[in-house]
């Protein structure tokens, strides 16, 4: 964690989750009391088929919604797409731009990611922005300058603690299993808290760093400790309830 940091934890359902999964959303919503409201900001992105019905069940609870994913217009011919206003009208407060998975399947490039989270800000939205080195570039020696490329122009400049979250999600441990050691970690959220200050200032030194990839009960307290973590993206293990409130609750005596 970092000192004076409220840390946040986000649940990133991908193309998961229907109706009948809908109560894992009323217990994540039942299962944040107060104390552990006070101590982390918890954030769930369904897929966009449930947003509204997910910002309604968990409508006067601390269980904040956000999307993963929007158009960095405001509307237009633009068929399957769907707007960071629209997204805000369901009544949701953040959303998720630049994951590896977009990246990847849909060739998304950094200027497309500033562009949406410019997109993001015009909404009233908090952008959270995914950054993260591929298996090949790791093993290359290369993480650290893919990640301060992303930072550089994926961030875009005017980007305050207030409307931003920096994600960051190694590509080869999302869904693998495999984590980077608690050192890499350590190093690695040091070298993007340097980078985010050096192009935002003090900016940069508050906003959170979220740590992403294979995030679970079992190592979620030995990584959240670890400085310049502020909190988590979490995948599979935030479609039950149990196992996400579980992430969450390691925050309520930290």
């Amino acid at each position: 964690m970092t000192p004076d940091i409220i840390p946040l934890v986000a649940g990133n359902w991908k193309m998961n989750g229907a109706r009948d999964q809908l109560d894992q959303l009323a217990l994540m919503s039942q299962g944040l009391d107060d104390d552990l409201a006070d101590a982390v900001d918890v954030v769930v992105c369904p897929p966009t088929t449930l947003l509204y019905v997910a910002t309604t069940l968990s409508e006067d609870t601390p269980l904040q919604v956000g999307a993963q994913d929007c158009h960095n217009e405001q509307s237009g011919a633009h068929t399957g797409d769907i707007s960071a206003e629209m997204i805000k009208d369901c009544l949701a407060d953040y959303c998720i731009v630049g994951h590896s998975e977009r990246r990847t399947d849909h060739g998304e490039s950094d200027y497309h990611v500033a562009g949406k989270a410019q997109a993001c800000w015009r909404a009233g939205l908090t952008a959270i922005i995914c950054i993260g080195e591929t298996e090949a570039e790791y093993d290359a020696g290369m993480a650290q300058a893919v990640l301060k490329r992303q930072i550089l122009s994926s961030v875009p400049e005017g980007a305050t603690e207030d409307d931003t979250i920096v994600a960051y999600e190694p590509v080869w441990a999302i869904g693998t299993g495999k984590t980077p050691s608690p050192e890499d970690i350590r190093d690695i959220h040091a070298f993007i808290r340097e980078t985010l200050a050096e192009k935002l200032g003090g900016h940069g030194e508050r906003m959170r760093i979220l740590y992403g990839g294979s995030v679970k009960p079992a190592n979620a307290a030995e990584l959240m400790s670890i400085l310049n973590v502020d909190g988590a993206l979490v995948g599979g293990a935030s479609l039950k309830a149990e196992d996400f409130l579980a992430i969450c609750e390691i925050y309520r005596d930290m």
